[in-house]
């Protein structure tokens, strides 16, 4: 699915961006170019972001069991 129409940014860049450590709509701008001309996609990429990152914290955790 494409998250960024304006640059063709699609939900597997922005995943994979997240697995590289990017943690903000921010760095995807400077990475990927999300939101740098219309921004409507800035809520999505934000969403997917922040699901990745709880998948990550949720493998960890998981491997790692205390």
């Amino acid at each position: 699915m494409y998250v960024c129409v304006c640059q063709a940014v699609t939900e597997r860049q922005v995943r994979e961006a997240a697995q590289r450590g990017v943690k903000s709509v921010k760095a995807l701008k400077e990475g990927l170019g999300v939101a740098a001309q219309c921004a409507k996609c800035a809520r999505c990429a934000h969403n997917i972001l922040r699901d990745s990152q709880q998948c990550q914290e949720d493998d960890a955790l998981a491997s790692n069991p205390t």
